[in-house]
C-alpha cells in the first residue's frame, strides 16, 4: 500500500473559474480531487466560484470565504484545498476567516512528491522546491504548521526550519543546490557511459498515470532474457512513481536499446518543481527518440498533450523524433477520441495492459530512431573474441561460422557500430 493512503483527511476543494479560462473547471476539479486522494485525503465537497478577476486579498470573495467556513463546520472539514497557487497574504487571510488548514494546489503536489520521493536526489529536489515555495510565505504558513496532527501540506521541511530567519533558509537552499550539482556530476558520468555504449536511448514522457511505467514493463518483458526483478513499480494513482527508471529493451531487428521513464506531468505543475527536477528531466535531452504517452481513456486529452508539450518546449527537445502513444485503448473507443492534431504527428494506439499493438509500437520505434542499420558480414580475429560476445548480446545474429582466421558473423548493425568496427567488415 502507498504510504500515506491510510490517513483520510477530511477535505473540501475550492476552485475559481475566470471568464477568460480556457480549461474545463469541472475536469480540473476532478483532477484536484485525485491529487487529494493521492495525498491521503478524502474529498467531502467542492465549491466553485465564477469570477471576472482574482481577489488579491482572499483569492475568492470574502463572502465566499465565510460560506466555506460554514461548509467546513457542517461537514467537519479539517483542510481546504484550493485549485490554484495562493500568495502568503491570501493564505493568512483565508485561514483567519475559515479557521481551518488552507492548502493550495502547488503545496498539495509538493506534499505528494515529498511523500513519494525515494532516492536521495529525489528527496533533495523536492525539499529544494518546498523551501523555495515556502520562503515568501513564511508568515502564512506559521499558523497551520503549528496545528496538531500534521497531514496534507505539512510534510518536508519542519516547523522549526521554517521559523528560522531567511538567511538560514537561503543557506539551506544553497547547500541543497550544491548537493544536487554533485549528484548531477554522477549522472553525467553515467550518461557518458551510456553514450559510449552506442545504444540508442528512448525516453518515456507524459501525464502522470498515463501508463508510462506499465508500458516500460511491457517493453522489457518482450526481451528473451526478461528478469522479473527489472519490473518498475506500477500503481493506479497520480504520481505513483517519481524516480527515473532506466531499462534495457530489444528492437525487432535484435538491436539493444535503453528506455528511460521520467516523472509524470500534471496541469499547473509547480514552477519550482519543474525547475528542481530539471536535472532528472534532462534525461530527455539525451534521448534519440521520445515516446509521448497519453491516457486515451481520459476526457482531457488536449490538457495532457498541451501540458507535456509545454514542458518539452521548455526543455527545447521538440526537434527530436516524437511518437505520441495513445495508451489504455482497452478503456477507450478510437472513434470517440477528440484531440488537437497540432502537436501530434506520428501516433499509435495501444494498450500496455492488454499488450495491444505492442509489436507495431516496437516496429515504429525501430523505424523512427535516427540511428540507421546496415546488413554486414564481420570477421572477428580470435584474439578479439570479446567483440563476438558484444554482437551476440546486442544484435540478432543471422549466422555464425568459425573460420581459420576468426569468427564470421552475418547481422544487421547500427551505423555507429558500422563505423566503429569498419576494419572487421568483409
Amino acid at each position: 500500500m502507498i504510504e500515506g493512503a491510510i490517513r483520510r483527511e477530511r477535505t473540501l476543494i475550492v476552485g475559481v473559474e475566470l471568464t477568460t479560462d480556457s480549461i474545463d473547471i469541472d475536469n480540473s476539479m476532478d483532477e484536484l480531487e485525485e491529487l487529494v486522494n493521492a495525498a491521503g485525503g478524502i474529498v467531502l465537497g467542492r465549491v466553485i466560484q465564477r469570477k471576472y478577476s482574482i481577489d488579491p486579498a482572499y483569492f475568492i470573495g470574502r463572502g465566499k470565504a465565510i460560506e466555506i467556513k460554514n461548509y467546513c463546520e457542517e461537514l467537519d472539514i479539517s483542510t481546504v484545498v484550493f485549485n490554484d497557487e495562493l500568495s502568503g497574504a491570501q493564505l493568512r487571510n483565508l485561514e483567519k476567516i475559515i479557521d481551518k488548514k488552507i492548502v493550495d494546489r502547488t503545496n498539495l503536489i509538493l506534499d505528494i512528491f515529498a511523500n513519494r520521493a525515494t532516492s536521495k536526489e529525489g528527496k533533495l529536489q523536492v525539499k529544494l522546491a518546498q523551501l523555495k515555495y515556502r520562503l515568501p510565505r513564511l508568515v502564512g504558513f506559521r499558523d497551520y504548521l503549528s496545528r496538531e496532527g500534521g497531514g496534507i501540506g505539512t510534510r518536508g521541511p519542519g516547523e522549526q526550519k521554517l521559523e528560522t530567519d531567511r538567511r538560514h533558509i537561503l543557506r539551506e537552499i544553497n547547500n541543497i543546490e550544491k548537493a544536487l550539482k554533485e549528484a548531477g556530476k554522477t549522472r553525467d558520468i553515467k550518461r557518458k557511459k551510456r553514450k559510449d555504449s552506442n545504444l540508442p536511448i528512448v525516453a518515456l514522457v507524459g501525464y502522470t498515470n498515463a501508463g508510462k511505467s506499465t508500458l516500460l514493463n511491457s517493453i522489457i518483458k518482450m526481451n528473451e532474457e526478461y528478469d522479473e526483478s527489472k519490473k518498475v513499480f506500477v500503481y493506479d494513482m497520480l504520481f505513483a512513481t517519481l524516480d527515473t527508471s532506466l531499462r534495457r529493451g530489444k528492437l525487432p531487428n535484435g538491436q539493444a536499446f535503453l528506455i528511460t521513464d521520467t516523472v509524470g506531468f500534471v496541469s499547473k505543475l509547480p514552477t519550482h518543481l519543474v525547475e528542481a527536477f530539471k536535472g532528472t528531466l534532462e534525461e530527455v535531452l539525451y534521448a534519440d527518440l521520445i515516446l509521448h504517452v497519453v491516457d486515451a481513456s481520459s476526457e482531457d486529452l488536449d490538457i495532457q498533450i498541451n501540458t507535456t508539450t509545454d514542458i518539452l518546449t521548455e526543455l527545447e527537445v521538440l526537434d527530436k523524433p516524437i511518437i505520441t502513444v495513445f495508451n489504455k485503448m482497452d478503456k477507450a473507443n478510437i472513434s470517440n477520441l477528440l484531440f488537437d492534431n497540432k502537436y501530434v504527428d506520428k501516433k499509435i494506439f495501444i494498450s500496455s495492459k492488454d499488450r495491444i499493438n505492442l509489436n507495431e509500437l516496437m516496429e515504429l520505434i525501430q523505424d523512427n530512431l535516427p540511428i540507421k542499420y546496415k546488413d554486414v558480414t564481420l570477421l572477428i580475429p580470435y584474439d578479439s573474441q570479446y567483440l563476438v560476445n558484444y554482437f551476440l548480446e546486442n544484435y540478432n545474429v543471422d549466422s555464425i561460422e568459425y573460420k581459420e582466421n576468426g569468427t564470421e558473423l552475418s547481422l544487421n548493425i547500427s551505423s555507429q557500430d558500422y563505423e566503429k568496427y569498419l576494419e572487421f567488415i568483409i
